[in-house]
């Protein structure tokens, strides 16, 4: 963890925010055109923001050069902003997506500043009980600072959504991240001061000392220090006797919906990604209900995969089924290679699994982008339900598997999560994941994990196999889309997309010898050494799939 100790007595510290799409372009001239070419966006209407925050660093010349490194984030407008009479500078690089007219950041009000990343979903209760008067904006965001005013007791545990934000007083400054990490933070000490950035890249030659994730659900505060104001609630085992199924599938069906009809919320049309699996199809389905049901138009689903790839197959079905405005793009082995240093430079990984589910991220993300400013996405119902291969290993031991369900869920913000953010926003689409809202999380982990992974006759018609993983999400949501997808064995995104057949006639053309596993890996690390002038602290930053698992059975 960084030691910010030496930090809370300094009576001086400075924020920045912000995001950039040129910096590949830039790095692309230190290897001879190998990283994809970007290109500036017209700057009205792109979703999106990031922020760089110096704190006791006088120097706005290093926080206009790192806000340059992530301006992809953010490419509506950017601000730099002082609050009188503190030491403070913000910089802000725009999300658009709530308050799109007047909902510029900094917000500066009666002494304090803020910039925040993100979406606060129950703004508008927020509003109601706070007082509308007291507001000047319709940005969600202004809702920190009236809550933080407001001198509630845990007053940052009553917002709601996916967010990182800094704000600031005359006298003190406070970090935050939500609860599962969706929106990214980091802290690092620089002298006697410290840097938060949105994105690794940012430090990227920056002479900082120790850079940290500010882990989800966790304060900085230079008044009080350190706080973890969120835990994830530990997941139960077996069924209590009386525990009646039925009943719990159905309030986790009104849960779901519930939690997909807050996270459609935005003044912009939000669309969904649609992979033909399981997770993406209940997302749309329930999304295009909700469209529906406001009198809206169809919702725009989006799918990519390799020419006759199962996702394509299976997303057209899915769209045809809830009548969604489909979109789909074919991608090639040649497209894979051209991909990789853009994925690997956003991505700030060289994980082979990350790497590889990326991909397909990347190619949904251009084409969603085309359309629409935001996408909702399936992500988080492997780590609620037990949705990856390996769980199956756990069917013997509810206990182990909750164990580890709890665990993943805890890990998320450096794995498929920094994988989701970085990937959409390297193309400024806002991705919102609902199976990670805060109700759904509770709800889920409520229910015994041997319903989540459960022992099934293979010949029946509810079950994948002699062990049905995601079972219970499954039986919720039989009823929206059709049986052969419902009961239709999962595949990861890379793999039904056709992304690893097209990586394998990729990497032929890019390693000189045997391409295996271990090969692959060090040709991201290559591809990761020359794209940043430090690699070693983004490599040492990197989650990976299997760190610190729960071993079952």
């Amino acid at each position: 963890m960084v030691k910010l100790d030496s930090f809370m007595k300094k009576d001086r510290f400075v924020f920045l925010h912000h995001a950039d799409p040129l910096t590949v372009m830039r790095l692309a001239n230190r290897r001879a055109g190998h990283l994809p070419r970007l290109w500036r966006r017209n700057a009205k209407g792109l979703p999106m923001c990031g922020f760089v925050c110096l704190w006791n660093i006088d120097d706005k010349a290093l926080a206009e050069a790192m806000i340059d490194k992530i301006a992809h984030r953010g490419p509506d407008e950017v601000h730099v902003t002082t609050l009188a009479d503190a030491p403070v500078t913000m910089a802000h690089c725009r999300l658009s997506i709530i308050g799109t007219e007047d909902g510029a950041q900094p917000i500066r009000q009666a002494g304090n500043m803020l910039v925040a990343n993100g979406e606060i979903y129950n703004h508008a209760d927020l509003r109601a009980i706070l007082g509308e008067a007291a507001f000047e904006t319709a940005s969600d965001s202004e809702t920190i600072l009236h809550l933080f005013r407001s001198g509630r007791s845990r007053w940052i545990d009553r917002l709601d959504g996916m967010f990182a934000f800094v704000l600031a007083t005359k006298d003190r400054i406070i970090a935050t991240r939500d609860p599962l990490g969706i929106k990214p933070l980091y802290v690092a000490n620089m002298g006697g001061g410290a840097i938060f950035a949105s994105e690794l890249k940012a430090f990227d030659g920056v002479p900082v000392d120790g850079i940290e994730a500010i882990p989800p659900g966790h304060l900085i505060d230079s008044r009080d220090g350190w706080r973890q104001w969120y835990r994830t609630p530990q997941g139960a085992a077996s069924a209590e006797p009386g525990f009646d199924i039925g009943r719990a599938s159905r309030e986790l069906r009104l849960v779901l919906e519930a939690a997909v009809a807050k996270w459609m919320v935005a003044d912009v049309e939000v669309g969904s990604f649609l992979s033909g699996g399981l997770d993406s199809s209940i997302i749309a389905a329930i999304a295009q209900k909700v469209r529906l049901a406001q009198g809206l138009g169809p919702l725009k689903t989006f799918a990519v995969g390799t020419d006759g790839s199962p996702d394509l197959r299976a997303a057209r079905a899915v769209a045809a089924h809830i009548g969604a405005d489909h979109h789909e793009a074919v991608f090639t082995a040649q497209d894979v290679v051209g991909a990789l240093p853009h994925v690997i430079y956003h991505l700030e990984s060289a994980d082979v699994d990350l790497v590889r589910s990326a991909l397909p991220t990347l190619f949904a993300a251009r084409l969603a982008r085309a359309q629409v400013k935001a996408v909702l996405t399936g992500e988080g119902a492997d780590e609620l339900f037990a949705g990856y291969t390996y769980h199956h290993g756990y069917a013997d031991d509810p206990r182990a598997l909750a164990d580890e369900l709890t665990r993943s869920l805890g890990t998320m913000h450096n794995i498929n999560l920094q994988r989701v953010d970085r990937v959409t926003m390297s193309e400024s689409l806002e991705a919102r994941t609902p199976f990670l809202d805060r109700d759904l999380i509770d709800f889920a982990q409520s229910i015994p994990a041997e319903l989540k992974m459960r022992h099934t006759d293979p010949e029946a018609r509810d079950a994948t196999g002699p062990t049905t993983e995601k079972w219970i999400l499954r039986k919720a949501c039989e009823d929206l889309l059709p049986a052969d997808l419902v009961w239709r064995k999962k595949a990861q995104f890379d793999e039904g997309s056709g992304t690893v057949d097209a990586l394998s006639g990729a990497l032929a053309s890019l390693i000189d010898g045997p391409v295996n596993r271990q090969s692959e890996g060090a040709l991201y690390e290559r591809i990761l050494g020359e794209t940043y002038a430090d690699p070693d602290r983004i490599l040492a930053a990197a989650g990976t799939w299997e760190a610190d698992r729960v071993l079952g059975g």
